[in-house]
């Protein structure tokens, strides 16, 4: 009985794996396709049904060029950073709130903050084993940028765990069953966007990557597989988010088509950042960390563990 249980756990993990690489896949075109209308050109077209097999073209391509590697580079390092990093992007889909208790997690936020803090080590390091200097500064800038808004997110996650008692993500659900958080708690909802944008290293925030002065950023040296790699990681952790925002603050109920276009319209929120908003500068970016959204979230934390302690002293 164990051994079958085991069996379909392994398989219902495999098939969430693919799932999530396909999901990856269909959100680069997407977002090629987005950026192309937005600056009024045409997306990739040609491969396929207006362009539907396009990722998997570059798929191919990417995993069958030649792997360089830097002479001077640190082997070992370079060469499973990526790896790593993949599978920590991978790894934090267990905590999605599945209703068919496929992984059942009692503290699901907590582990979820555990493998976003494990994947600033695969940035540094794949910046630090390149041994170029674009890379290493590349990596220093996304260590201390994820470092720094890690604070406040997980400030604001807990604002959100002492009002509903757990750590739990099929809590949110029950919780959100007549009103959505977003609506309830709106300050939150605002500076969760942000802090998303920047923890994912992306536009306005994609300093690890800033292509105007570091060449490509951390991942600089790596081509064909490697560079494949972190593309994935990054896209898998916007995907990751997206599903993450939606259970949190747009009502969740995984089973429903309504989650997967709310999780959907998130992504594309991504996307039409990227593609309307310039560079943020990076002393602005650690000012708004440190002096705005700090305070803020330790506010809202103080706020609501006061209005906790209220409500249970009164109704209790």
């Amino acid at each position: 009985m164990y051994l079958f249980d085991l069996l379909v756990v392994l398989l219902s993990s495999l098939i969430l794996i693919v799932m999530v690489l396909v999901g990856v896949a269909f959100l680069t075109l997407l977002e090629r396709s987005v950026l192309g209308y937005i600056q009024i050109r045409k997306g990739p077209n040609k491969v396929g049904f207006c362009g539907i097999v396009q990722p998997f073209g570059d798929a191919i391509k990417l995993f069958t060029k030649e792997q360089t590697y830097p002479i001077m580079s640190n082997y070992l390092s370079y060469y499973f950073s990526p790896i790593i990093s993949l599978f920590l992007s991978l790894l934090v889909w267990m905590v999605a709130p599945y209703v068919t208790n496929l992984y059942s997690f009692g503290l699901g936020l907590l582990f979820f903050l555990c493998c976003t803090s494990m994947g600033v080590y695969t940035v540094m390091i794949a910046g630090w084993s390149s041994n170029s200097n674009y890379a290493l500064l590349g990596g220093l800038r996304a260590v201390a940028q994820t470092i720094s808004y890690e604070v406040s997110m997980a400030l604001l996650l807990l604002s959100l765990v002492i009002m509903i008692g757990g750590y739990n993500l099929l809590l949110f659900e029950v919780y959100q069953y007549n009103l959505w958080f977003m609506f309830l708690f709106f300050p939150i909802f605002l500076a969760w966007i942000t802090s998303m944008l920047a923890e994912t290293n992306r536009t306005p925030f994609d300093f690890a990557e800033g292509e105007s002065e570091l060449v490509s950023g951390f991942n600089v040296e790596y081509s064909s597989g490697g560079f494949a790699l972190i593309f994935l990681s990054e896209y898998a952790s916007i995907l990751f988010m997206s599903m993450l925002f939606s259970v949190i603050f747009l009502g969740s109920g995984m089973l429903t088509m309504l989650f997967y276009i709310k999780l959907l319209l998130i992504s594309f929120l991504f996307l039409w950042v990227r593609g309307t908003l310039p560079r943020y500068r990076y002393d602005k970016l650690m000012y708004l960390a440190w002096k705005s959204y700090l305070p803020l979230s330790l506010n809202i934390l103080v706020f609501f563990v006061g209005l906790k302690v209220f409500i249970m002293s009164v109704f209790v």
